[in-house]
C-alpha cells in the first residue's frame, strides 16, 4: 500500500470527485435507457438475470439484488401479470419455486437487451480498449485492496 503525502491526498479527492461524476452521468444514462422500455431498475435486472442466467430460485434472486422477500414477491407478481415470468416449482422442495421467463419474456428481452447493451457501448465508447482493460485492472486492484484490508481489520479485532 502507498501511502499519500499532501498532493497525493489531492489527487485521491479529485480521483474520487471524477469517479463519482462518471459514475453518476453513466448511471443516469442508462436509467433513462432502461425506463425508457417502461422499467424500473429493479424489475430490469431480475429480467436480465433470468434472460442471461436461466430459472433461478426467487430467493436467489431475491439475496443476489438485496431485494426484501416482500419485494421481491411483489416484483414477480408483477413480471407474471404481464406474461413475462412464470414459477416453476424446484423437484423436490415444494417451499422453493424457480422464476423464469416465459416465451413472451424472452422474445421481449430479445428486442431491448441489446439495444440496451448498444447503449452501453455507446457510452463507453470514449475509451479504447486498452484503456478499457487497463481501467479493469485498476478497479479490480483497489476493490480487492479494499476487501483485504476489510478481513485483515476483522480478523485483528476478533
Amino acid at each position: 500500500m502507498i501511502e499519500p503525502n499532501a498532493e497525493g491526498t489531492a489527487l485521491d479527492l479529485r480521483l474520487i470527485r471524477v469517479m463519482r461524476n462518471m459514475v453518476n452521468t453513466l448511471f443516469g444514462s442508462l436509467e433513462r435507457d432502461i425506463t425508457s422500455y417502461g422499467l424500473n431498475i429493479e424489475t430490469f435486472q431480475i429480467l436480465e438475470f433470468l434472460y442471461n442466467k436461466g430459472p433461478h430460485p426467487i430467493q436467489k434472486i431475491s439475496d443476489t439484488f438485496s431485494i426484501p422477500s416482500g419485494s421481491i414477491t411483489y416484483v414477480v407478481d408483477k413480471l407474471e401479470k404481464k406474461g413475462y415470468v412464470e414459477r416453476l416449482p424446484i423437484p423436490g422442495d415444494r417451499r422453493k419455486t424457480n422464476a423464469a421467463l416465459t416465451n413472451e419474456g424472452r422474445s421481449y428481452f430479445d428486442t431491448i437487451f441489446p439495444k440496451h447493451v448498444q447503449r452501453i457501448s455507446d457510452n463507453l465508447s470514449f475509451a479504447t480498449d486498452e484503456e478499457k482493460q487497463q481501467l479493469i485492472e485498476l478497479l479490480k486492484k483497489i476493490g480487492l485492496g479494499i476487501q483485504d484490508r476489510q478481513n485483515n481489520e476483522t480478523n485483528h479485532k476478533s
